[in-house]
């Protein structure tokens, strides 16, 4: 066959060879970088502020003060448990459904998980750990203990301390009373009836009724 009629070949198909494309992608290449060495680098974002910075504070927990350096998205629990080293709040749902995290703020039940320790500044706070009287259970707890009013006991700092600020505020409930007084604290166990007795009962020991059983 005559060199005329040979076929082309695969290289030479198209008019571009393979080896001119790989040469040609190859320069493309070392010229893109090329490019992007010499350009100038890209401005850094200004620094964020440091998350945990923390911030001076004060907190009156249970007669005592407390002076500390806190992050502004703590909680009180928080504070109060990790911080403080008061764990009788306890950390449940996170998101003020439970109430096993309550605490009292100037007599009033508050949930400690939806309340920032900043916020908590310059109010009395009062856990659990401070319902003693004179080294002994305070009536609530007194209460709660005579009428069992507890199973697995996760969320019983959470109700007395609610029972607690319900008698503060009303000395002599009644049954719907205490009803509505501890209907923000939840019981899994389903003591509900010896907590009700409870509460009744610790409104008579705290107007000086006697200590007495179920």
């Amino acid at each position: 066959m005559a060199d005329d009629e040979r076929p082309p070949s695969p290289d030479s198909a198209g008019g571009l060879s393979r080896r001119g494309f790989l040469t040609t992608a190859g320069l493309g290449a070392v010229g893109l970088a090329a490019v992007r060495a010499a350009a100038p680098p890209e401005a850094e974002p200004p620094p964020e502020p440091a998350a945990d910075a923390r911030l001076p504070v004060t907190l009156r927990v249970n007669g005592r003060t407390h002076r500390l350096r806190v992050e502004p998205r703590w909680s009180l629990l928080w504070v109060l448990r990790s911080e403080l080293g008061l764990t009788a709040a306890k950390s449940g749902c996170e998101r003020g459904e439970c109430g096993a995290c309550t605490v009292l703020l100037d007599g009033v039940p508050r949930y400690a998980c939806m309340t920032l320790a900043l916020e908590a500044e310059g109010v009395e706070i009062t856990t659990l750990e401070g319902l003693a009287e004179e080294g002994g259970l305070g009536a609530v707890q007194r209460a709660f203990v005579a009428h069992d009013a507890f199973q697995c006991g996760y969320c019983t700092p959470g109700q007395i301390v609610a029972v607690e600020g319900l008698l503060r505020a009303n000395p002599a409930p009644g049954p719907e009373e205490i009803r509505q007084g501890v209907a923000g604290n939840l019981c899994r166990c389903g003591a509900y009836p010896n907590i009700f007795r409870a509460a009744a009962h610790a409104a008579e020991l705290r107007q000086g009724g006697p200590d007495r059983d179920r």
